[in-house]
């Protein structure tokens, strides 16, 4: 039926384009692709009596791309993801009720727009920059990211550059709040530059609602700059990477998250746990990333190494009090390539560490056992870039930290017997295995196995680890075929 399916779909994809006076002589192509994957994960409960989890899911792709004129194209991507054995379509269900048809993306573009040089690409589209760092399209996720964009292109020489406007958001607006998100992008990038390219990077994010807000609230300003650059490429036998950001500006709904409160014990002036209030938080965050790699030819199997560092900011009771929010945002990131396939440090604002900040210290192998065949070894060691017991005024607000109230009248007293003060930063390690096989040129195979050993901290962190933490290893494995035609 889904076969029948795609193919209706191409037909009255190709019926749109013939259907039109200027498509009449425009060379159209179709492509597409199927994804299958099963996957057996026991990563959120860390329980040893909780059974692990496993389910396949699909993805399928069908791509209509014509080339109407010498500067206009059109480009259509149809995407259905599904889960084997859902309530709509399992083999129970007398009518197959899949409705999950839809499109991924769809735009056009004027490759010399007015002829001014620059290449227009309107609609909804995947923007994916560089090392997917700010900007990418978590291909690994079954429906991938996209964005309903305009982006402007023009190549001269050795340089690219690119204006992205994403309308990330569309709000409800509330009188005369509008409540909208648009992102804002200014990227160059410079080719020839020490073995490699440099991009820089200027992002400005209109938010009147909040991204740290639990939800929208009228007046919170979140206007907020990243300034940075990427530098990648190969010198002395070395590929290597080097990029570092800078977040100022608002940080509107700072308060929905680490607010002020008041105890009947004495910790700071007024009998006040510092937090932030809802207007006037500045922003002040920063994260930088190295890495390093070598192919070693002379030795068995060929192995790269690769040694690695990310170091992303996080809030802590200094910068609190001065009103600034530090915790690093990572934008439209995807975060499945960095940090561990695990996915236990997605969330964009960084609230998978409490707001602490995280920090990665990987050595990556991949190796070449036999032709057509790919294996790969990652092990992280993972930090937060606050500690609990460095930054008790912060921790005690998002509840990492338990007042002692057996009487203590001063500040020194009000701390003793406080839990996880002295779990220090490490939140733990994770191995990830990947073997790849080409199994031929339309189709490959994928294996993958990790481990995630959890230590105290992380379960302190983790809400969910923390309400079920009887158990330090979770587990994830998975299967996957890929035939794209």
């Amino acid at each position: 039926m889904k076969r029948n399916f795609l193919i209706g779909i191409a037909m009255m994809v190709a019926a749109f384009f013939v259907g039109t006076e200027i498509a009449q002589a425009a060379d159209i192509s179709f492509s597409g692709s199927v994804r299958t994957r099963y996957e057996n994960e026991k990563r959120g409960a860390f329980t040893e009596s909780t059974s692990s989890n496993d389910l396949t899911a699909t993805q399928v792709r069908l791509n209509a791309k014509a080339n109407i004129s010498a500067d206009t194209s059109a480009f259509i991507q149809m995407q259905s993801n599904r889960t084997w054995g859902n309530a709509t379509s399992n083999a129970y269900t007398a009518s197959d009720g899949d409705a999950t048809v839809g499109i991924h993306q769809a735009y056009f573009t004027l490759k010399n727009f007015a002829g001014t040089g620059v290449a227009a690409k309107v609609g909804r589209q995947e923007v994916v920059l560089d090392g997917h760092r700010l900007f990418g399209h978590t291909g690994w996720t079954t429906g991938a990211q996209t964005h309903d964009a305009v982006r402007l292109t023009h190549s001269h020489d050795n340089m690219t550059m690119n204006y992205v406007m994403s309308h990330s958001v569309e709000g409800t607006n509330a009188g005369s709040a509008d409540l909208d998100i648009q992102t804002h992008l200014i990227h160059n990038n410079f080719q020839g530059v020490l073995g490699g390219n440099l991009s820089t990077y200027v992002v400005y994010t209109d938010d009147s609602c909040g991204v740290n807000s639990n939800a929208c609230t009228i007046g919170q300003d979140n206007q907020w700059y990243t300034l940075g650059g990427r530098q990648a490429g190969k010198m002395y036998g070395l590929d290597y990477r080097a990029e570092a950001y800078w977040q100022l500006g608002k940080a509107g709904g700072a308060g929905n998250q680490i607010s002020q409160a008041t105890t009947s014990h004495h910790l700071g002036a007024g009998n006040t746990i510092a937090g932030f209030t809802d207007q006037g938080v500045k922003r002040d965050a920063y994260m930088f990333g190295v890495r390093v790699g070598k192919k070693l030819n002379n030795v068995t199997w060929s192995p790269k190494v690769t040694l690695w560092y990310d170091y992303l900011s996080g809030n802590n009771d200094e910068n609190m009090n001065k009103g600034e929010w530090s915790a690093f945002d990572t934008h439209f990131d995807t975060g499945h390539k960095f940090y561990g396939f695990m996915d236990m440090f997605l969330n964009n604002t960084g609230a998978n560490t409490n707001w602490l900040g995280l920090q990665d210290a990987a050595i990556k192998v991949v190796m070449k056992p036999a032709a057509g065949w790919t294996l790969k070894a990652d092990w992280h060691h993972f930090l937060t870039a606050e500690s609990i017991g460095g930054n008790p005024g912060l921790a005690t607000r998002t509840g990492l930290l338990t007042i002692n109230t057996s009487g203590a009248t001063d500040d020194t007293k009000t701390l003793v017997g406080v839990q996880n003060r002295g779990l220090g930063n490490h939140l733990g390690d994770e191995l990830d295995f990947t073997l790849v096989h080409a199994y031929n040129a339309n189709t490959k195979l994928s294996f993958g196995y990790s481990l995630f050993m959890a230590e105290t901290l992380y379960h302190a962190v983790d809400a969910n680890s923390n309400a079920n933490g009887l158990s330090n290893n979770a587990h994830w494995a998975y299967v996957q075929a890929a035939v794209k035609f």
